[in-house]
């Protein structure tokens, strides 16, 4: 598995634990990781002639941002987690990352 695969595995990891109550700290990291993991991603996908993905990274992105947070109900956050882990999952079978030579 390339290190690609493993980071998306691992912001679905985090994405579905973030599902039940937990401290705010949690989801102050969540957001953090969220972001840089989404920048990352769109540089994947760019690299990979995928643009697309790259504008579907960028969303996340600014949706996940620290810095200018969006403020939703928790409701809302959980279905938002839900559609984000599905996306990185779908990403995975998606974007495949172009052989070196």
């Amino acid at each position: 598995m390339n290190q690609s695969k493993f980071l998306r595995l691992i912001g679905v990891i985090l994405l579905l634990i973030a599902i039940p109550e937990l401290p705010y700290g949690y989801y102050t990291f969540l957001r953090i990781a969220i972001t840089i993991l989404s920048v990352y991603m769109i540089f994947v996908a760019m690299g990979s002639n995928k643009v697309g993905w790259g504008w579907i990274f960028g969303g996340i992105a600014i949706l996940f941002n620290p810095l200018f947070p969006v403020y939703l109900t928790k409701e809302i956050w959980v279905v938002i987690d839900i559609v984000v882990g599905l996306i990185f999952i779908i990403s995975i079978f998606a974007i495949k990352l172009p052989l070196k030579d």
